[in-house]
């Protein structure tokens, strides 16, 4: 069951077009990654998921029914951009908040106050906005995100600001309530962002959708048969080896008393016939196939774009 289906969903801007006939599903209870370049039309879509602006084309489901500005209160969103008003303290802004949320007073209070505590920030309760530095206002904007108990929530850039103590706490806050069954979908120019808490992702350029699926199967979809390799023994006896299409020599002395290399295996090898290929040559340490990093991906497929 997908939390999200996107079926043809079209917008332009006079001539521009920024999201061109685009297909996509977030499966239910996924930490969906939305990535692109900027002005690949991330924005825009999670705008139009929002409610905030409208497509010209095409349609949007949440949980098989076309989305509708009655399931806001399903949603949670974080944006980019700041959202608060300044001059309001934390806490009468939270509350005020929750209530446009569809909250009553008394659990929205209880819910707030939990949080605050949780993340460490009740003293800040009477603090207003304008005191609150970049990153102390950036928790407070996930903590409106994810109040109301949401379904889905859509987080924007969501490390923004964030030292790495509070990107640790945001991060398993969201593992969290992940396992409990909330979707998320982050958009983020953070590939480590994305190699450590997306399930799915999406990459989308120039309005188009180039690629989409789980992570672990985009990965695997990418690999070139490339290997890493450690041994005792110099590199140069691997050169001769049959099969072996390429091999580079890492480094010779790296204070373990192992030289490390990379080889790439001729078409149709597999692991068994690099250690077939090796083990009489090499006394073999180690070795480990190299699988390609988002980021790797993210760069190759909109530089063929590009290039297109």
């Amino acid at each position: 069951m997908n939390s999200i289906e996107v079926r043809k969903l079209t917008k332009s801007y006079g001539r521009q077009v920024v999201l061109n006939n685009l297909d996509l599903e977030i499966p239910k209870g996924s930490i969906f990654g939305l990535l692109g370049p900027n002005g690949a039309g991330k924005t825009t879509f999670i705008r139009i998921v929002n409610q905030i602006i409208l497509a010209d084309a095409g349609e949007v489901f949440l949980n098989d029914h076309p989305i509708s500005r009655l399931d806001i209160s399903k949603i949670g969103y974080m944006p980019e951009e700041r959202g608060l008003y300044t001059k309001m303290k934390v806490g009468e802004l939270l509350i005020y908040l929750a209530k446009l949320k569809g909250m009553n007073s008394r659990d929205s209070k209880e819910q707030i106050k939990s949080l605050l505590h949780e993340f460490e920030i009740f003293n800040w309760w009477n603090r207003k906005i304008e005191q609150l530095s970049k990153g102390m206002q950036q928790k407070i904007q996930f903590i409106v995100a994810i109040m109301h108990n949401p379904e889905l929530i859509i987080l924007d850039e969501p490390f923004t600001g964030f030292d790495p103590i509070n990107t640790d706490i945001i991060t398993q806050k969201i593992l969290d309530l992940n396992k409990k069954g909330v979707t998320f979908m982050l958009s983020t120019h953070r590939m480590e962002t994305v190699e450590e808490l997306c399930t799915d992702i999406a990459l989308i350029n120039k309005a188009n959708k180039l690629l989409d699926g789980r992570v672990l199967e985009i990965k695997n979809r990418f690999k070139t048969g490339l290997y890493e390799i450690s041994f005792p023994k110099s590199g140069k006896q691997l050169n001769s080896i049959p099969g072996i299409f390429e091999i580079t020599l890492l480094n010779e002395a790296n204070g373990t008393g192992l030289n490390t290399a990379t080889i790439r295996l001729e078409s149709g090898k597999s692991m068994n016939d690099v250690i077939k290929l090796i083990v009489d040559s090499v006394e073999i340490k180690s070795i480990n196939e190299v699988i390609p990093h988002i980021h790797d991906i993210f760069i190759s497929q909109v530089k063929l774009m590009e290039d297109e």
